[in-house]
């Protein structure tokens, strides 16, 4: 088992990283600056340093780096991609810099795997170029949504049409100005068996019938320019093939969508966790209390070295997840995804929790990243699944697999 970066993964790290300095993190108040700061998507506008990084990025070949294929993308490994996924986690506006931002990234990597020559012309093309946005539309808020099988929005087949009711929720990026399309998933036939029941399709945002009821606030932020929205779809009508693979293969799809994905997600969250830290150090060497550095004062010397470990530890286990993923494919690697969607998220809370302490009152403030980078671990513990679902996955297939070994 092999961590050690390929030369061409070390060496767009290195180029990457000199990108955050120079452009990302110093336009990341810029960026902040152009936002309305109103809960009406309406109103939100793409900033325009947005526009400008992601011109420079691609110029510079930093451009869809976690797409695996070499024609679209650049062709790395999980493994590969995993360390410069925690680099862009260091900076919330870099992974769109990139154009390697979710949900995008899962949409394009569904469209490239199981879209029509159609879709991806369609579709698919402007996504890579980053001249659109998308969303996905999964989690509703009627249901508990932690299972996907109470699923209660319909995609009927009527025809050559498919017709889309229902509502769903926490539809991240359907407030972006430049959003769409959203991949719908819903139940094309109810009385199949339970994991082929369900559809994606590809629905335009511009869709009679469709319609965004409200935005959704995350610690009272809305994520502008973003967001995550509440959508009702009423009798709406579209070709059938806007369907992805064919009716009742979504979770098939889903599958396929969702392992290297949590890597992009976890590896984002451990460079959050760095940059928590980072700043918590800093801090803690700077300030003085009682005749001392805060970072010799009280149990701050133990905080500091479990986060150390801590981060460390949930790195490698990202990384195994990612070599795994790579060398023995998705269905071997189902406990350590979801190991990782557990312990990065939650190492992530720690280290932003800390941070926030150590800075005091201004920790709380918009001064520094760090309500923001709470939010963003503690979201994390939900909206990629609850942390006890997780949970459940890796002591099903523990005992499983303690039933099958003979040790001595």
């Amino acid at each position: 088992m092999d961590f050690a970066p390929s030369e061409r993964s070390q060496a767009l790290a290195e180029r990457l990283i000199r990108f955050m300095r120079e452009e990302v993190v110093p336009a990341e108040s810029v960026y902040a600056a152009s936002l309305t700061g109103s809960p009406d998507h309406s109103a939100w506008r793409q900033p325009a340093i947005m526009e400008t990084l992601k011109a420079k990025a691609r110029d510079a070949e930093l451009w869809n780096l976690f797409l695996p294929d070499a024609e679209h993308g650049a062709g790395l490994s999980n493994a590969e991609y995993a360390p410069l996924a925690e680099i862009m986690g260091h900076a919330f506006i870099a992974p769109e810099v990139f154009n390697c931002s979710a949900p995008d990234t899962g949409n394009m990597e569904v469209l490239h795997r199981y879209g029509s020559d159609e879709q991806k012309t369609r579709w698919l093309k402007p996504l890579l170029s980053g001249e659109i946005r998308s969303a996905f539309g999964m989690t509703e808020p009627d249901v508990a949504s932690s299972d996907a099988t109470n699923m209660q929005a319909t995609a009927r087949i009527d025809g050559d049409q498919v017709v889309l009711n229902g509502r769903k929720w926490w539809t991240t990026g359907a407030g972006h100005p430049h959003c769409r399309f959203v991949i719908f998933m819903g139940v094309s036939d109810a009385d199949a068996q339970p994991y082929q029941r369900h559809t994606m399709v590809i629905c335009p945002l511009d869709t009679p019938g469709v319609k965004i009821e409200r935005m959704l606030p995350v610690f009272h932020h809305y994520d502008e320019p973003s967001g995550h929205g509440e959508l009702s779809f009423t009798n709406v009508r579209l070709p059938i093939s806007n369907i992805i693979l064919g009716p009742g293969r979504g979770f098939e799809i889903a599958q396929g969508r969702l392992g290297p994905g949590r890597v992009h997600h976890c590896m984002r969250a451990i460079g959050a966790a760095e940059r928590a830290l980072s700043l918590l150090c800093k801090r803690a060497a700077s300030r003085v209390a009682f005749g001392k550095p805060l970072s010799e004062l009280g149990g701050n010397a133990d905080i500091v070295a479990n986060l150390r470990m801590a981060i460390d530890q949930a790195r490698l286990l990202t990384l195994k997840t990612a070599w795994t993923l790579d060398t023995h494919g998705t269905k071997a690697a189902l406990s350590l995804i979801s190991q990782i969607k557990v312990v990065v998220p939650n190492v992530a809370q720690q280290a932003a929790d800390a941070a926030i302490q150590i800075h005091g009152a201004a920790g709380l403030s918009d001064d520094f990243p760090l309500t923001q980078l709470f939010a963003y671990a503690r979201v994390l513990r939900i909206a990629d699944g609850p942390d006890e679902v997780h949970r459940g996955v890796v002591a099903k297939l523990e005992v499983k697999a303690q039933a099958s070994k003979e040790f001595f």
